[in-house]
C-alpha cells in the first residue's frame, strides 16, 4: 500500500510537468491534468482507505536525503487517516478545476504549482524523518504561495503572498528547531530515534504550536489566512482550507502526541484556550464580513479553533491519566477535521460558482441567486447547514463529541482546569451559536430576496463539472452525517495508535453508537424511514387534496415599496452583535450621513472593521521591519571609506568576541 501511495505521488510531479503543456495546447492539456489529478486522488483515497480497514504500519527506506542519508517513508493509522482527507478534498476539488481552469489565461501558471500542492499535501503524512518532512512542508508552503500570486497584477493578492511567505518561512523555523531540540544529540533524524527519546519537552511544544499553528490559522498566527484564501483562486482557497490547514494540525498531533513524549496536563490547557479564541474570533468576524470568501475565511478560522480546542482537552485528559476521556476528545478533534474538510471546501466552490456566474462576491451586491441558480443553491444549502452544525449534516457530530468531552471534564483532577473549563464550554457553545447565525446570513443574503445588482439578476448556472464536483461534496456531507459513527470507527485506530488500547472511547452521537469499535445504525434507519414516510404522507396529501395550492403577493408588513433596497442586508443583520462585539474582539467604526432636511439625496452609511490583533501586533511589526529597513537602506549611500570602517569595526567586534569566549 506504501510503495502504491509512493507512487502515486510522484504521478503529482509527472502531472505538474504535463501542465506546461498548457502553454501551447490550452483547454485540451488543461482538463487532462485537472482529471489525472483526480484519478490520482481518487486512488489515494481509496488506498487510504483500505490501510484504515487494516490497519498496519508500514515502512519504505529510500536512498536519498539529507547528506547522502535516508528518507524514510511510513504508513500508519494517524497518516492514511490525513491522506483519506487530503485527498477526499483533493480529488474533489481537481474535478472542479476542469471546468473553473477552461478559459482562463496562462493556465500553467496555476497547474504546475497545484499538482506540486497536491504532491506537498500527499508527501508530509508520509514523511517518516524530519528532513523529508521539511522538505515535503515547504513543498507545500511554496506552492501555495505561487497560487495565491496566480494573478500577480492584483494589489490584493500580491499582499496576501508576501504576508503569507513571511508566516510561511517563521513557522518552518520554528519546526526546524523543534526537530532538531527533539533529536538533541542524536545523528539520526527518523522519528523512530525521535520517538525513543520522548523527553517531554515544553520548548519543542511552543515552538510545534508556532509553527503549525500558523499554518493552521490559530489565533493569533492567523494574519495571513483572511487575506490568502480570498486572493487565491476558488479551488485553490477549497484546497487551502480543506486540506492544508488540516495537515498543519496533522503536525501538531504527530509531533505533540507522538514524537514529544508524554504531555504535562497545563500544555493542553493552553491549547483548549487558544482555541476556544480562535473560534470565537473567527466566527465574529464571519458574522460582520461582506466579502463571502473572506466570510469563509474566517469561518475556517473558526473550525481549526474547535478542532485544536479537542485536541487540547484530549492533551489535559491523557495528562490526567484520563484514556477514555482523552480518546473521546481525539475522536471529536479528528472527525470534525474530516467533515470540515468536506464542507468548507463545498462551501468555496459554492462561493467560486457565485463569483464564476455574477463576477462579484460581495454579499451587497448578491441576492436571488437560489432562483436562477437553483442547483448551487441547493448544494450550497447543504454546505450552510454543516458549516451550522445542524443535523443531519456532518458538521454535527464533531462538535457533539467535543461537548461530551468537555462534560466529561468534571473527572480532571486539576482545579484550575475544572476552573477553566466552564468558560470555555460557554465559548463553544456561543461560537456554535453565531456560526448558525453566520451561516444564515451567508446562504440568505447571497441566494434568497432580490437581486441587489443587475449581474445578480443576470447570473447563470455553472459548468457541469463544477456542479458535478458541488454535488459530489454535498452527498459525502450528508452521507457523513447520517452514519457519524462510521467517520468515527475510521478515526479509532489512529486514536488508540496516539493513546493506546485504554484509550477506544465510548461514542454516543444522535444517529449511531461506537461503543469500543462496534457500531449500530438502528437510530439511523428509524430517522431515514421516518423521513420517506412524512414525504409519502406529504406527496399523499398534496394529490388527494379538493382544492389546488393558493398562490398570493407575500405579505408587505404595510410597506408597498418592493426595491430590493428595501430589504436586509449583510451589514444590518449582524449590526446588533457588530455593537456589542465591536470594542473587543474587532475595530468596528461606522457612521450616518444624513442629509439637510428637504435634499432628497440618500442617507449615507459606511463601515470600516479591523482585526485588532493585526492593528496591535502585525502593523506594528510591520512598521518596525520598514523602520529598520529604510535606516539600513542609508547604508548603501556610504562611500569607500565608510564601507571599509564598517568592515573593520565587524572585524574589531569578531575579535574582542573571541578574546572574551576563551
Amino acid at each position: 500500500m506504501l510503495t502504491g501511495l509512493a507512487l502515486a505521488d510522484l504521478g503529482f510531479l509527472v502531472l505538474a510537468g504535463l501542465g506546461l503543456a498548457a502553454i501551447r495546447l490550452g483547454a485540451r492539456a488543461t482538463a487532462i491534468v485537472c482529471l489525472g489529478s483526480t484519478i490520482l486522488c481518487a486512488a489515494n483515497a481509496a488506498m487510504a482507505l483500505a490501510a484504515l480497514w487494516t490497519p498496519a504500519a508500514e515502512q519504505l527506506r529510500l536512498p536519498i536525503g539529507f547528506a547522502l542519508g535516508w528518507t524514510v517513508l511510513a504508513l500508519d493509522p494517524l497518516s492514511a487517516y490525513f491522506l483519506l482527507v487530503v485527498n477526499l478534498v483533493g480529488a474533489i476539488v481537481s474535478l472542479y478545476a476542469v471546468a473553473h481552469e477552461h478559459g482562463e489565461a496562462q493556465p500553467a501558471r496555476r497547474l504546475v504549482p497545484f499538482q506540486l500542492f497536491l504532491f506537498g499535501l500527499n508527501l508530509v503524512p508520509l514523511a517518516a524523518d524530519a528532513f523529508s518532512f521539511l522538505v515535503a512542508w515547504e513543498f507545500m508552503s511554496l506552492a501555495s504561495w505561487a497560487l495565491i500570486l496566480a494573478r500577480p497584477d492584483d494589489p490584493a493578492a500580491r499582499r496576501a503572498a508576501q504576508i503569507y511567505l513571511v508566516m510561511a518561512v517563521a513557522g518552518a523555523l520554528a519546526l526546524l528547531v523543534a526537530f532538531g531540540l527533539m533529536a538533541g544529540g542524536l545523528d539520526r533524524y527518523d522519528f523512530a530515534a525521535l520517538r525513543a527519546q520522548r523527553a517531554g519537552s515544553l520548548v519543542v511544544f511552543v515552538l510545534v504550536l508556532f509553527g503549525a499553528g500558523s499554518k493552521a490559522g490559530l489565533v493569533p498566527l492567523h494574519a495571513w489566512l483572511p487575506l490568502a484564501h480570498p486572493a487565491a483562486p476558488s479551488h485553490v482557497s477549497a484546497l487551502m482550507s480543506g486540506a492544508m490547514t488540516k495537515i498543519a494540525l496533522y503536525a501538531v498531533i504527530r509531533l505533540v502526541f507522538d514524537l514529544n513524549g508524554q504531555p504535562a496536563w497545563w500544555w493542553g490547557g493552553i491549547l483548549l484556550v487558544l482555541g476556544a479564541g480562535t473560534a470565537l474570533v473567527g466566527v465574529l468576524f464571519a458574522l460582520i464580513e461582506r466579502d463571502m470568501k473572506t466570510a469563509l475565511a474566517w469561518s475556517t478560522i473558526e473550525n481549526i479553533g474547535i478542532i485544536a480546542g479537542a485536541l487540547g482537552l484530549s492533551l489535559a485528559f491523557a495528562g490526567s491519566g484520563l484514556a477514555a476521556l482523552a480518546g473521546l476528545a481525539l475522536t471529536a478533534a479528528l472527525v470534525h477535521a474530516l467533515n470540515h474538510a468536506l464542507f468548507k471546501s463545498l462551501s468555496f466552490m459554492g462561493a467560486g460558482a457565485v463569483l464564476h456566474a455574477t463576477g462579484s462576491r460581495d454579499l451587497e451586491q448578491l441576492g436571488g441567486l437560489g432562483r436562477v441558480m437553483p442547483q448551487t443553491g441547493w448544494v450550497f444549502l447543504v454546505a450552510a447547514l454543516a458549516l451550522a452544525a445542524l443535523p443531519p449534516l456532518n458538521g454535527f457530530a464533531g462538535e457533539w463529541l467535543l461537548f461530551q468531552a468537555l462534560i466529561g471534564g468534571i473527572a480532571l483532577p486539576s482545579p484550575m482546569l475544572k476552573f477553566i473549563l466552564p468558560v470555555v464550554a460557554g465559548a463553544f457553545a456561543l461560537t456554535a451559536a453565531l456560526a448558525a447565525a453566520a451561516a444564515c446570513r451567508l446562504y440568505g443574503i447571497a441566494f434568497l430576496g432580490r437581486p441587489r445588482s443587475p449581474a445578480a439578476a443576470a447570473a447563470h448556472e455553472v459548468a457541469p463539472a463544477m456542479r458535478l464536483a458541488m454535488a459530489v461534496a454535498a452527498g459525502l456531507c450528508l452521507l457523513f452525517g447520517l452514519f457519524p459513527a462510521a467517520v468515527a470507527g475510521l478515526a479509532g485506530p489512529a486514536v488508540v495508535q496516539m493513546l493506546g488500547p485504554p484509550a477506544a472511547p465510548v461514542v454516543a452521537l444522535p444517529f449511531a453508537s461506537l461503543v469500543a469499535g462496534n457500531t449500530a445504525y438502528v437510530a439511523t434507519a428509524l430517522a431515514l424511514a421516518g423521513l420517506a414516510l412524512a414525504a409519502i404522507v406529504l406527496m399523499a396529501a398534496g394529490r388527494l387534496s379538493p382544492m389546488p395550492a393558493r398562490r398570493a403577493p407575500a405579505w408587505d408588513c404595510g410597506f408597498p415599496d418592493i426595491r430590493p433596497a428595501t430589504q436586509y442586508t449583510a451589514a444590518s443583520l449582524t449590526q446588533p452583535l457588530r455593537r456589542v462585539f465591536g470594542r473587543t474582539a474587532f475595530v468596528a467604526r461606522e457612521s450616518v450621513a444624513m442629509p439637510e432636511p428637504g435634499d432628497m439625496a440618500p442617507a449615507r452609511h459606511t463601515l470600516a472593521v479591523a482585526d485588532r490583533l493585526w492593528q496591535g501586533i502585525y502593523l506594528r511589526i510591520d512598521q518596525g521591519i520598514e523602520l529598520v529597513a529604510t535606516q539600513a537602506a542609508r547604508l548603501q549611500q556610504l562611500t569607500i571609506r565608510g564601507h571599509l570602517m564598517l568592515m573593520f569595526a565587524a572585524l574589531v567586534i569578531l575579535l574582542a568576541a573571541v578574546v572574551v569566549s576563551r
